[in-house]
């Protein structure tokens, strides 16, 4: 993949997790993204993260079970992998960022390996998965409806795709209105890509968490 395209997803994801104050924060943050994937690896795993991201409690929602595969779209260091990995029998952390995959496979379980996708495919197993989590990756998607009939091609007949992403508002998290999706917005996506929505949850204080199974 090009260098400059997997700079500019790396700055677009870095933008969803820092905090900032204001919009001019964020433009600074623009023009000074994080100069390595170590860097960019401490921003993901920077523990104030789990405050309000609740990666326990949004694992525990998805109910998972030891016999389920788990693909993470977007999995960057592993943050939620390792995590699944705890409750999954098998999960891929995908990523377009080959160093950051080399960072998340350091450590990790046996049962988490990792898949080096491309802008435009997840390159996931046909018909492989139980579960497939995208968690503020969404919004950086840019032919949304072709990517969503990849994903589709790779679940399990009676699996589902999991959205978790930022409410389109200011907040004190990620970044600014004008790059997100709004939770209306991806329903309507879903459903056009042929999904419908089984199941929301609201206990996240900055993003929406949707679940959606093929009609």
């Amino acid at each position: 993949m090009p260098t400059r395209s997997r700079s500019l997803l790396r700055l677009a994801a870095a933008v969803s997790l820092l905090p900032v104050a204001g919009l001019n924060a964020q433009v600074q943050h623009q023009h000074h993204p994080p100069q390595s994937s170590g860097e960019y690896a401490k921003v993901l795993e920077d523990p104030t993260r789990d405050a309000w991201q609740k990666p326990h409690e949004v694992v525990m929602a998805l109910e998972l079970k030891a016999s389920d595969t788990v693909a993470d779209i977007g999995a960057g260091t592993g943050y939620f992998s390792r995590r699944f990995a705890n409750h999954a029998g098998k999960v891929y952390a995908v990523d377009i960022d080959r160093d950051l995959l080399a960072l998340a496979a350091k450590g990790a379980p046996a049962n988490m390996s990792t898949i080096l996708a491309q802008p435009d495919d997840p390159k996931l197993p046909a018909a492989g998965i139980d579960t497939i989590f995208l968690c503020d990756v969404l919004h950086h998607i840019s032919d949304r409806p072709a990517y969503y009939g990849k994903l589709r091609g790779a679940l399990k007949p009676g699996g589902r795709i999991v959205i978790v992403d930022f409410y389109k508002k200011e907040l004190p998290v990620g970044p600014p209105p004008a790059m997100k999706l709004s939770d209306d917005e991806v329903k309507k996506e879903f459903a056009a890509a042929g999904f419908r929505l089984v199941k929301s949850h609201d206990f996240l204080p900055h993003q929406y968490f949707l679940v959606f199974q093929a009609r």
